[in-house]
């Protein structure tokens, strides 16, 4: 129910898009005239304390038992609990969208801040890729140069411009990149989740499309009903996802090590008896500096890095300008593909260990995804087109037309061809793109643990937000640190770009994989997309990457083996929190209370009831946002701050509440404000209740069937206007236990007495004061378990919870009103 303190926007609805679903012709049959019945009714708001999802899944297994093999798509009208709806709904959410106009101003704002945040990794590519791929491959004439740089520039046009820039941005999750988004738009379309998600799917809230049966709409609703039908596809998606993950994190702690150690080898050239020991305390050095900064360069250092990596990508395309200038259009020869072939006809085992270097140029593709958040899809796509790319080309034929007159040097290539009176700022420019780089990969990092808590999939962290204007800007102090570590730890580890340089590829290729996997279901499963281009993207993105992964593999000596550990590590941490979760949440909703027990138990739950107001915390009520969540606002006004449902009758004097806070609010209010708050806001609702109740009587008074409620606005005390299009008590009927006077009281006179005494219940409550009744249940395994999960369970997964982040520590709890309920349960 929407409360009292909603907005105008909130109280208008929009039609809830049809759903699709396969019924047996014997079955639609016998339905009244052909329609089938769950394609009629009205949409329920408010709806039961069980979630209805239970019951559509029921029904589901129970059609597909009966299933005959003549089938055919009907519509349904998807049930929708607007209370969730309403939880996520703010009047000040404003979302800036790809068709909105911007002035000339935001717009350079916009286009230089795409470049510090989404291409940072991306451009620092020119300065290693050519010296990897020819540490691995000698150079023995200009056909080694022309293939290679062949290699190269295929590269770039199929994975980052053809896959990243052209389709997958297109697989965003509401604006959100990563690995992890694609899993949660998958989610949000099947039920594919082992832990259910309980943010409401957006198809629910959408607006009306008809959707004509089609090749395409019947193989995405048999591509639905297998996935959620089959646990193992279910766990497998469930495993890549989190693989995927491990080695992007991993990837995260290599992009520092490997950018900063690269910029800052051209010393060397600068000052050739500078020696590998002061490149590496120089890169610590930077590192440190970077990391410690690292909060403050999300928000307000933001603003300089976007003219810093202008001038960079300038640099590149000037320096590959002036060496084509110098030493001729030779490299040009390298578009044509034939290069590509007498590459690997000339060395073959070579020429496959080199691959991984040349995916190097390839490296920050899937940062342009993670870090898609910060901006709309088409701004993305022409910055990359138009600057981005032009300049990296530029920069790679330049130095394939340095090394085709210089043979001989196939060390630091990139600093070796920068003109000599240049020289100097170039290498400060690169030192601070390198930066750059790392601070970008760092905050994709950030955003994908955020996707990885929100599904569950990681322990519970701090996260600060660092931007009123920009939820996406975000700080995790322990991850940041943890990056910190890591990398350092790489440097000292290997202290050579040639060993670094392997394990980077090895991560990069086997990110894309994951992705390329999961794009790939989104086109079945929700774009619909003809299964030529499917099979066409899948077949060219996934042998190419197989390919680069070989090659990246045959590396593990080198360098490969420590960041295998390292995702390793991750991986197990990521496994065995979600398994432990998943099942805390299964016991805790086996022994959770059913409406029809509490409406058994009576109004006192079959105790004595006590005095004042009980605020019960859980978050495993199916369909209801998360207790004290945030959502994508920065400030929630005080007025709209609850959302109030009831649960069971009046007499119970039960409610549902959602506390709503902006991430820039501050939950450590003093209890005696939010009690003052809560309650004020608990009255509102039920006399606003009363008035809708009063407005719904008077319009059936007059007839004898329950007609369809018309849509009605009404204005609540704070001048909002609220939509009554669905009852909000539609299953109430007047308590029993209230006190009826003379035989010529009114309706509206009960109504009336009733709310006099609700309230003054309510206000009785709140003298008495109010207790905190906190869920802390504890999981451990069943004795006859076997000893890899109670290794898990009682030591790792309890290890984990009890050492990251309680939901309880951003609420400020007097521990006097706290009381905690612990039980135990084995799984």
């Amino acid at each position: 129910m929407a409360s009292a303190e909603s907005s105008a926007a909130a109280g208008m609805r929009t039609a809830p898009s049809m759903e699709w679903r396969w019924v047996s012709t014997e079955d639609d049959d016998d339905e009244d005239g052909g329609q089938p019945n769950s394609a009629v009714g009205a949409v329920g708001r408010g709806g039961s304390f069980e979630s209805e999802d239970e019951e559509e899944e029921d029904d589901g297994e129970e059609a597909e038992k009966g299933r005959r093999k003549k089938q055919r798509l009907i519509r349904t009208v998807p049930s929708v609990d607007w209370f969730d709806v309403e939880g996520n709904e703010v009047s000040v959410a404003q979302q800036l969208e790809d068709s909105e106009e911007l002035d000339f101003g935001r717009t350079m704002f916009l286009a230089l801040q795409t470049l510090a945040v989404v291409f940072g990794d991306i451009g620092i590519g020119p300065l290693y890729t050519f010296d990897v791929m020819f540490n691995k491959y000698p150079i023995l004439g200009e056909e080694d140069v022309l293939g290679a740089l062949s290699l190269v520039l295929y590269t770039l046009i199929l994975v980052p411009l053809v896959k990243y820039v052209l389709v997958v941005l297109w697989a965003n999750d509401d604006g959100e990149g990563g690995i992890f988004a694609l899993y949660s738009l998958i989610c949000r379309n099947a039920k594919v989740s082992l832990i259910p998600n309980q943010v409401q799917s957006e198809k629910r809230m959408s607006s009306f499309r008809l959707k004509l049966p089609t090749p395409e709409l019947e193989r995405s609703i048999k591509v639905k009903e297998k996935l959620e039908s089959s646990l193992l596809l279910k766990k497998l998606l469930l495993g890549l996802v989190l693989f995927g993950t491990s080695m992007f994190i991993s990837n995260g702690i290599l992009t520092p090590a490997m950018s900063v150690l690269s910029a800052v080898s051209g010393l060397k050239v600068g000052i050739p008896n500078a020696s590998q020991d002061i490149v590496v305390m120089i890169s610590v050095a930077l590192l440190v500096i970077l990391y410690s900064v690292q909060r403050y360069a999300t928000s307000k250092m933001g603003f300089a890095i976007g003219p810093s990596l202008l001038i960079w990508f300038c640099c590149l395309g000037g320096i590959g300008i002036y060496n084509l200038s110098l030493y001729g259009p030779t490299a040009f020869k390298a578009f044509n593909p034939l290069y590509i072939i007498y590459y690997f006809g000339r060395n073959p085992f070579e020429a496959w260990l080199s691959l991984g270097g040349c995916f190097l140029c390839a490296t920050g593709s899937e940062t342009i995804f993670s870090n898609l958040c910060y901006f709309p899809v088409k701004y993305v796509q022409s910055m990359f087109v138009l600057l981005v790319l032009p300049c990296l080309v530029l920069a790679y034929l330049g130095q394939a037309a340095f090394l085709i007159a210089n043979q001989n040097s196939s060390e630091q290539i990139f600093f070796s061809s920068i003109p000599s009176g240049a020289f100097w700022p170039v290498f400060l420019v690169a030192n601070l793109a390198a930066l750059i780089a790392s601070r970008t990969m760092t905050t994709a990092i950030f955003q994908c643990l955020k996707q990885s808590i929100a599904l569950g999939c990681f322990p519970r962290l701090k996260i600060v937000h660092t931007s009123r204007k920009f939820m996406a800007k975000i700080y995790i102090p322990v991850v940041n640190w943890f990056l910190l570590v890591s990398c350092l730890g790489f440097i000292l580890l290997f202290r050579s770009v040639y060993d670094v340089g392997n394990a980077y590829a090895l991560a990069e290729v086997g990110v894309m994989i994951m992705a390329t996997i999961y794009v790939t279901i989104i086109m079945l499963l929700i774009w619909e997309t003809h299964i030529v281009k499917v099979v066409s993207f899948v077949t060219i993105f996934l042998f190419l990457e197989l390919i680069f992964f070989s090659s990246a593999l045959s590396s593990v000596g080198d360098g490969g083996w420590a960041l295998l550990i390292f995702a390793s590590v991750l991986f197990m941490i990521m496994f065995i929190w979600n398994y432990g979760s998943k099942l805390k949440y299964d016991s805790e909703v086996k022994q959770k209370l059913s409406k029809d027990l509490m409406r058994k138990l009576g109004p006192n739950l079959g105790t004595i009831r006590a005095p004042g107001l009980g605020l019960v915390y859980s978050d495993i009520v199916k369909g209801v946002p998360a207790i004290f969540g945030n959502v994508p606002v920065p400030v929630v006004p005080q007025s709209e701050r609850f959302l109030f449902q009831r649960v069971c009758s009046r007499g119970y004097h039960m409610f549902r509440c959602i506390a709503r806070y902006g991430y820039k609010d501050k939950k450590q209010e003093h209890h005696s404000i939010f009690e003052r708050l809560l309650i004020e806001g608990l009255e509102k609702y039920i006399q606003r209740e009363a008035v809708e109740l009063s407005l719904q009587s008077e319009d059936d008074i007059d007839s004898d069937e329950e007609p369809p409620t018309p849509v009605r606005i009404i204005t609540a005390p704070n001048g909002s206007l609220y939509s009554l299009d669905v009852p909000l008590l539609a299953d109430y009927s007047p308590s029993t236990e209230v006190i009826h006077e003379a035989s010529c009281s009114t309706p509206q006179k009960d109504r009336a007495e009733n709310l006099e005494l609700e309230l003054a219940f309510i206000k009785h409550a709140k003298q008495s004061g109010a207790v905190y009744l906190i869920d802390n249940p504890i999981v451990k395994a069943r004795k006859d378990s076997w000893f890899f999960k109670k290794l898990m369970i009682n030591y790792f997964y309890a290890f984990l919870r009890n050492n990251c982040r309680r939901a309880i520590m951003s609420m400020s709890i007097p521990h006097s009103n706290m009381l905690q309920v612990r039980l135990t349960s084995y799984v």
